[in-house]
């Protein structure tokens, strides 16, 4: 099982942004030093719900701060940047980290992102697998040319090549964040691991797994590659020495952090959205994850990989809102939590 934080950048309440990518880069330094696997890093624009606007910026500060811990973006969203842009980026972090990054891609949403970067809600709607394909290809091969209306240019050599990496000739990992069947099936027919949200529970997530499977099957994957795809499961962690305390430290800080966070957010069309109850929904998390004790998180991300079959985890550990708190958060997960699953 690899457990690692997943890292929103979130501006809480009453906090600059300066402080909350601060927390970030520490949190992540942290997690290195605690012994987790991975540290994933979350994109957004124009919204204090989190604060880094350029995961792969992100990715590229902390892969040279550290030395063995895995880094990737949980997500850059797609539709707002050329493919071979970020495959271009993709290939340069994996070939100068000696293969510890990993991209996670996904489409986002309909916000005014896709009217300040110009690509236009045509971009999200329908043009996710083509730009997806895309950036496969740039990963893979030693050169592409692209032959459609939207991305259409003559042949040229990926440079550099992510087979250069001094890591056996691998390409680098791409993660799909999926969030519903048609998103499932198009990770399954491409055999690309899944990121799954935090705010789906177990039952749904081991019915996304199982489906992706019988679309890997269909697509004629082996069984071996089937059985091999690392999905990962996005949470939450707080770890205190009573579950009470740990849910009481998110129930203080979360609400106002999504509330602030998600009001913000504006889509491009004006189409009506649905906004979770803040406090609601910060319940529904603590309920889903390891919130508690050590021995109560790690029973429970044991229960989530025993039902689902996901052994890789990305826990969002800043809930807090607190430097110290999220440091402290951090080595307990790290000190505490993992012995008990390895």
């Amino acid at each position: 099982m690899r457990v690692g934080s997943f890292v929103l950048a979130a501006q809480f309440p009453g906090q600059g942004q300066g402080e909350a990518l601060h927390r970030a880069v520490r949190s992540a330094e942290v997690a290195e030093e605690a012994g987790l696997d991975a540290v994933w890093l979350a994109e957004h624009h124009f919204v204090p719900y989190g604060t880094c606007p350029s995961a792969v910026t992100l990715a590229a500060l902390l892969l040279g701060r550290t030395r063995r811990i895995r880094v990737g973006t949980a997500v850059s969203v797609l539709p707002t940047v050329h493919p071979v842009a970020l495959g271009e980026q993709a290939a340069l972090l994996h070939v100068t980290s000696g293969g510890r990054f990993s991209l996670g891609v996904g489409r986002g949403g309909p916000w005014v992102d896709l009217e300040v970067f110009g690509s236009g809600l045509d971009a999200y709607e329908k043009g996710f697998p083509e730009s997806l394909d895309l950036l496969v290809r740039w990963l893979r091969e030693p050169s592409v040319a692209g032959g459609s209306e939207r991305f259409g240019f003559r042949e040229v050599a990926v440079v550099p090549r992510p087979s250069e990496a001094l890591t056996g000739g691998e390409v680098p990992e791409i993660v799909v964040a999926c969030t519903s069947p048609a998103s499932v099936r198009m990770a399954a027919e491409r055999g690309l691991a899944m990121l799954l949200g935090m705010h789906v529970g177990d039952e749904e997530k081991a019915e996304m797994v199982a489906l992706w499977r019988t679309h890997a099957r269909a697509a004629g994957f082996s069984p071996e590659e089937i059985a091999g795809a690392a999905h990962v499961s996005a949470g939450i962690a707080q770890i205190a020495d009573r579950r009470t305390d740990a849910v009481e430290t998110l129930l203080k800080a979360m609400p106002g952090w999504l509330k602030q966070g998600l009001d913000a957010h504006v889509t491009v069309d004006g189409r009506a959205r649905s906004m979770r109850d803040p406090l609601a929904y910060t319940e529904l998390l603590c309920g889903l994850h390891p919130v508690g004790t050590p021995r109560l998180c790690a029973d429970r991300l044991a229960a989530t990989s025993e039902r689902t079959g996901i052994t890789r985890f990305a826990l969002l550990v800043e809930g807090s809102g607190d430097l110290a708190a999220t440091e402290e958060n951090v080595r307990r997960l790290g000190g505490e939590v993992l012995p008990r699953l390895r």
